[in-house]
């Protein structure tokens, strides 16, 4: 019988992908895709919301009602895990990432805010909702700075990878 992808038999690699390449690698993925599963905590238990998301580096970055319950969850305990992946096909195309950080939640006239806030692509949605485009949304902004990834790819078999890496900020 053939194989399509003879690569993903046999054992797993465990080599490790230079820091530079890895960074680039998670960088593609979240600039390919454009939504999450943000998982919070709170006192009804675990939350997992579908969330969409824009990026700046690492920090990944999306708006919510202030009122949502994935905004007190937050306010509660800011930890967080947010699930990125490309549309599987098969055990070849697999490939996503999960973020752990600690969320912020940013107002106007905060400097993070006023850093952030232009990677955040908020005219599309005003365009749909017919509101005009010289009166921005107000906020707030939840930034979520990567404190640790681990980042799938199956496809790094190929060359010899370990299709799980880790990735952490450097100090």
């Amino acid at each position: 019988m053939p194989v399509t992808n003879p690569w993903l038999a046999g054992p797993t690699p465990t080599a490790r992908l230079d820091r530079e390449r890895l960074a680039e690698r998670i960088l593609h993925l979240f600039s390919s895709q454009n939504m999450c599963v943000l998982a919070t905590t709170g006192p009804d238990g675990p939350l997992a919301t579908p969330v969409r998301y824009f990026h700046l580096d690492f920090t990944l970055m999306f708006t919510a009602v202030p009122s949502s319950p994935k905004m007190r969850n937050l306010d509660a305990d800011p930890r967080v895990s947010i699930g990125i992946f490309a549309p599987l096909v098969g055990q070849a195309s697999s490939r996503g990432a999960q973020v752990f950080g600690r969320a912020r939640v940013l107002h106007p006239g905060d400097p993070d805010f006023d850093h952030h806030w232009p990677a955040y692509r908020w005219q599309s949605d005003h365009v749909e909702r017919s509101r005009p485009l010289a009166e921005p949304p107000t906020g707030p902004l939840v930034v979520v700075p990567a404190e640790r990834i681990v980042y799938t790819e199956h496809w790094l078999r190929r060359e010899g990878y370990a299709p799980r890496q880790f990735w952490r900020p450097t100090a």
